[in-house]
């Protein structure tokens, strides 16, 4: 039996659609506009001010600022924009507004010029919690386009029926974000490090070559701690992090960009934000044991049945190496930061084995949910995700345009590549939700479980971690989040 929306929607184009000829090979409706200004004094583009569009309808929004958003879009709807400025100088920004209620899922896609025009910006769209729970989905144009440009919203969907709302959309040119040059003291009264010259948040930012070899030259004359207690012999310490707080921001996907990602869980350091730097972390409280410890991690939220899920406890953040031979391994620079997994993964491995949430206690597993995506635990057990980052660096750049590539896995030989020979800590996410034995209902901010994926800002006193990576992963030996045997 159709929906309400489903059915508003067929009554909707039953009685105005009209076919346009010339344009399309498909029928449309076309407006000189929906009665509202283009854009608001923010620069938001308000997707109810079509120039021309089909399968849209407007209703009133439940979203910030209030007014109407477009309703009942499916797959093969869009929208035309006449006149849409993309500016002419710096980086262009594209953002969209939107909800879902539908677990189907899309794409919603920006074209210069016509429907199949210049790709200006792509974002795949799944369940965000309802049809007024909002997210903003934001991407860095490839597009060389300047000036008045006609855009087109397109919509694309395994669902023939309604999969999303839209409430604005916007194009913005942000001047390159720096790391501020002046250091900054921090409650304990240590400056921040200066390992890294004012540069780029974005791009192939890279440290001080002749610092940094100074700095991992001091480090290796390092006397180790003798080993004491008899410690299991793994190369490894931790901090124990709490949950800190929730936001729409990411400084390395998004810096400067405030509520342009997904929501997401922060734990250690209480301040970060999209206006984030080194620096200013390094300035910031920590929820984190040790306390010298300021680094910012963050994950996407987790939902169930619409409710945010927060980790039970604390995350424990490991520090380790994978490497056959751990003995080299040095701090990460100053303000390193990377990703591992991917936002915009939405199917499983073709090995049905990683990218996976699983159960952790008594009992493990005892099956997995309707649609596969998560295990249902014992009663004794708790649903965990492990999320591992590469433990070999380039050794000149703190971060890379994807926030990968200048960092990597050890090869074949157990060692690091040429490509990237340093060995740092590789560090791994161990996070448990309070839930077992009902797992239904469950989501991530950035879509379904095989999103799941992890952000990393190195801000750590360099004192508190060089003494950890020197005496426990140089050692091989563990240690606790003290950095004691």
């Amino acid at each position: 039996m159709p929906t309400q929306r489903q059915t508003r929607r067929r009554t909707l184009l039953a009685l105005l659609a009209v076919p346009v000829v010339g344009a399309v090979a498909t029928t449309v409706i076309v407006t000189t506009s929906a009665g509202a200004e283009q854009s608001d004094t923010a620069g938001l583009i308000q997707a109810e001010a079509w120039s021309g569009q089909s399968g849209a309808k407007t209703e009133n929004t439940g979203d910030t600022g209030g007014g109407k958003n477009v309703g009942w879009l499916a797959n093969g709807d869009w929208m035309r924009y006449d006149a849409i400025d993309l500016g002419s100088s710096g980086p262009l920004t594209a953002s969209v507004r939107v909800a879902a209620a539908s677990r189907a899922g899309g794409t919603v896609e920006l074209h210069a010029g016509s429907q199949t025009g210049e790709l200006l910006a792509s974002y795949p769209v799944n369940y965000t919690g309802g049809w007024q729970t909002w997210t903003t989905k934001t991407a860095v144009s490839p597009t060389a386009l300047t000036g008045p440009q006609t855009v087109f919203v397109v919509l694309k969907s395994n669902q023939a029926g309604d999969f999303i709302n839209i409430n604005w959309l916007q194009f913005k040119r942000t001047p390159t974000a720096t790391i501020p040059g002046s250091p900054t003291a921090s409650a304990g009264g240590t400056k921040a490090p200066t390992s890294a010259p004012p540069a780029p948040q974005t791009g192939w930012p890279t440290v001080d070559a002749a610092k940094q070899a100074a700095d991992t030259a001091a480090f290796f004359a390092r006397k180790p701690k003798p080993i004491t207690n008899n410690p299991v012999k793994v190369p490894e310490f931790n901090a124990q992090c709490t949950v800190s707080h929730h936001n729409n921001d990411d400084p390395i996907v998004f810096p400067g960009l405030a509520g342009a990602a997904h929501n997401h869980t922060f734990f250690g350091n209480k301040t970060t934000d999209a206006a984030s730097t080194a620096e200013s972390l390094f300035a910031g409280a920590t929820t984190c044991n040790p306390a010298g410890d300021h680094s910012a991690y963050w994950i996407p939220t987790l939902y169930q049945n619409g409710k945010v899920v927060d980790p039970k406890g604390a995350v424990t953040i490991y520090y380790g190496s994978r490497l056959k031979d751990p003995s080299k391994t040095q701090p990460f620079p100053f303000g390193l930061r990377m990703i591992a997994g991917d936002a915009k993964t939405q199917t499983d491995t073709p090995d049905k084995q990683g990218n996976h949430f699983w159960c952790a206690g008594i009992g493990g597993s005892t099956g997995r949910t309707p649609d596969g995506e998560y295990p249902v635990c014992a009663p004794t057990a708790e649903l965990v995700r492990q999320i591992t980052f590469p433990d070999c660096w380039d050794g000149v750049h703190l971060d890379s345009p994807n926030h990968k590539d200048h960092m990597a896995n050890g090869d074949y030989t157990g060692a690091c590549p040429k490509s990237h020979p340093v060995p740092i800590p590789s560090v791994s996410f161990v996070i448990a939700y309070p839930l077992n034995t009902n797992t239904t209902g469950i989501t991530l901010s950035s879509g379904n479980g095989y999103s799941m994926h992890a952000d990393f800002f190195n801000a750590w006193e360099p004192e508190e971690l060089a003494r950890r990576v020197r005496d426990c992963l140089d050692q091989g030996y563990k240690c606790n989040s003290a950095g004691n045997f």
